[in-house]
């Protein structure tokens, strides 16, 4: 350990010294496997330091983090700081073979990087196969020592990490969908803060949330569930929304967050009812045919001073199509676009691109039926490469990737109709879009009914970006644009991108580096929906990426 500290200091002073504004943080994390149990039956997990969720990462705004990772499994891992910007420390940002090559059984690896302009709630995760269905945490950023948040200071700061639970191996399912080409099965269970609550056949107690009447609770609410996009309700109580995705929002009440798979939100909780125990309901969305893990999972606030058998009240959850309810809560949610945090959108352009994304069928002569589901932008399935991204593009090593990612889809066609007919294979390869630094980009992410419409939730790694609209059916270049909000727009690092439907987002390339663009739907990123930018150095070092650590690991 002490070694490991001495080694994070003396990496932070001499390699990084810009980055010493803040104060260092250190942590280590030991990737362990841990038993537990779950719906009545016990498995082996893996989990950073035998915890489920994972340790929080607590930290203020301009400080550097240090993560000593050494693995103790038998698989390889990476961890994902998501939505954490990176500048110029792309070595630290974690997807496998995108950004590094994983660290293998016996290995560690120091992440080092720091928290620029950034505060707010995010989370991290592993960023390999299916790992984060357990190894995942909360990541909590203060803001500058002296400065407050911009909403009425909370008496308490609540943590609540969602998430999803397979009796299963999560491994063993995932290897098994890929082997037969047939999607994997969906979880047993919901969790919050790791735990279901009651659910049929088996008694759990569940997570329950203390409050005391009349104070008011910051809640950080973190989805890390692999699949499924969902609901959060608390019985008899509204909330006030005030961030989203580390970013500050306006403020605006609701009953019901709707938070997909690598997005958080902010909201306050005044405790103003009578003492008693109030129902907390986790339950999924899905407005499609797509097969969904139903099971909500239930969880309970308890006033202090509430009678040890008193009832809870209840309340009901929104369907689980409701996609009402999904649009009216992304439509609140705006900047807060102040003096002190402004929303700064680009209004000028360098790049229009026009993604499409779904799913399609490719030959597989060892699946099952002879075929296998794939995803696909712009009908191009991501293979995986064997050297991380990052690698091949600080060395200029060639034959790994290609940057002729296309800007626009191959062929225009009704992307939202009645396309039954259509050829469903898909073309694949390591495909790359370069942009040059500072250079700024909207991107038009299009849904389309092949096979299935699903909403996605689509994350950009290394930046946050402006959603300055979004719709169902087909995007119009000519019309759409003219509805855009470019005052005042959300700013996220993961959008959910409406079933059957599009959203347009801008953001500035000024991080350069490897940066992925996926699905957040763990099923999808494996099938392929995913690509990735390469942004090119400015001029000079402090628009330059930072030369590679020394314990990089190799492949």
């Amino acid at each position: 350990m002490g070694d490991y500290r001495a080694r994070a200091m003396l990496l932070v002073i001499f390699i990084f010294p810009a980055l010493m504004e803040g104060k260092v943080r250190l942590y280590d994390f030991r990737v362990v496997l841990t038993n537990t149990t779950k719906l009545c039956s016990t498995k082996s997990i893996v989990t950073i330091n035998g915890k489920f969720p994972g340790p929080t990462i607590y930290a203020r705004e301009g400080d550097n983090v240090n993560i000593n990772l050494t693995n103790h499994v038998q698989y390889n891992v990476t961890i994902h700081w998501h939505g954490v910007r990176q500048l110029r420390t792309g070595w630290a940002d974690g997807p496998a073979y995108i950004t590094q090559c994983p660290i293998q059984p016996g290995k560690s690896y120091l992440y080092n990087f720091t928290l620029t302009g950034q505060r707010g709630t995010l989370l991290w995760h592993a960023h390999i196969s299916w790992l984060r269905a357990t190894v995942h945490g909360a990541i909590v950023i203060f803001p500058k020592k002296g400065v407050p948040y911009p909403f009425p200071k909370p008496d308490k700061e609540k943590i609540i990490i969602l998430g999803e639970w397979w009796k299963a191996d999560v491994e063993a399912i995932v290897n098994q969908s890929t082997q037969s080409g047939l999607p994997p099965n969906i979880s047993d269970a919901h969790v919050v803060n790791g735990q279901t609550g009651a659910v049929p056949g088996c008694p759990s107690p569940g997570f329950t949330l203390h409050v005391e009447s009349g104070k008011t609770y910051l809640l950080r609410i973190i989805n890390a569930a692999l699949n499924d996009e969902l609901f959060f309700k608390i019985a008899g109580h509204n909330i006030t929304v005030v961030e989203v995705d580390a970013a500050y929002t306006k403020a605006f009440s609701t009953d019901t967050i709707f938070i997909g798979p690598g997005q958080t939100t902010n909201a306050l909780l005044t405790a103003d009812k009578s003492v008693g125990k109030y129902l907390i309901a986790v339950s999924p969305f899905m407005d499609t045919v797509v097969a969904v893990d139903n099971v909500t999972a239930i969880a309970f606030l308890r006033y202090k001073g509430t009678a040890v058998f008193s009832p809870p009240v209840l309340t009901t959850t929104p369907a689980i199509n409701a996609t009402p309810v999904t649009s009216t809560f992304m439509d609140n949610l705006r900047s807060l676009n102040s003096k002190k945090y402004p929303a700064s959108v680009p209004l000028t352009l360098d790049h229009s691109l026009y993604f499409t994304i779904g799913v399609g069928i490719d030959p597989c002569a060892t699946c099952v039926n002879g075929s296998k589901a794939v995803g696909a932008i712009n009908n191009i399935s991501f293979i995986m490469p064997t050297t991380a991204l990052l690698q091949a593009h600080y060395y200029g090593i060639n034959g790994v990737f290609t940057d002729d990612f296309p800007a626009l889809p191959p062929l225009y066609f009704n992307y939202t109709g009645n396309n039954t007919a259509f050829n469903l294979q898909t073309t694949n390869g390591t495909r790359a879009y370069r942009l040059a630094f500072n250079s700024t980009v909207q991107l038009v992410l299009q849904g389309t009914t092949l096979i299935a419409p699903e909403s996605h939730p689509f994350h950009l790694h290394g930046f946050n970006f402006f959603v300055v609209g979004k719709g169902f059916g087909n995007f119009d270049p000519d019309n759409d644009p003219k509805k855009f909000n470019l005052a005042d727009p959300v700013e996220r690092n993961t959008i959910s991108v409406p079933t059957a439907g599009w959203a347009a987002i801008r953001f500035r390339a000024d991080n350069p580096g490897v940066w992925f663009l996926h699905c957040h739907l763990e099923v999808h990123t494996t099938w392929g929906l995913k690509m990735v930018f390469v942004v090119d150095n400015g001029k000079g070092p402090n628009e330059s990426l930072l030369p590679p650590p020394s314990d990089l690991p190799s492949c």
